[in-house]
């Protein structure tokens, strides 16, 4: 997760972009965060779905095969 301060940044880049419209170098700013932001959200979904166990309503575990290998891969122990 980003710290709150680089989050509040990309909210005031956002909103003066739309009010006023951004210098060049606040637009290369709002695009590194911006890359930064989606870049720590894709590393934190990947983690999520890679440690997941999905199970149906009988409590048979049916957690896709690709999903298994990843776990696999990572956890040679399990």
């Amino acid at each position: 997760m980003l710290p709150k301060e680089k989050i509040d940044r990309i909210n005031f880049l956002s909103r003066k972009s739309k009010a006023e419209g951004l210098s060049v170098e606040e637009a290369k700013e709002q695009t590194a965060l911006r890359k930064e932001y989606l870049d720590t959200f894709r590393n934190s979904m990947r983690d999520t779905i890679e440690h997941v166990r999905v199970f149906d309503p009988n409590g048979d575990e049916v957690t896709p095969d690709k999903v298994k290998e990843i776990q696999k891969r990572n956890n040679p122990l399990n």
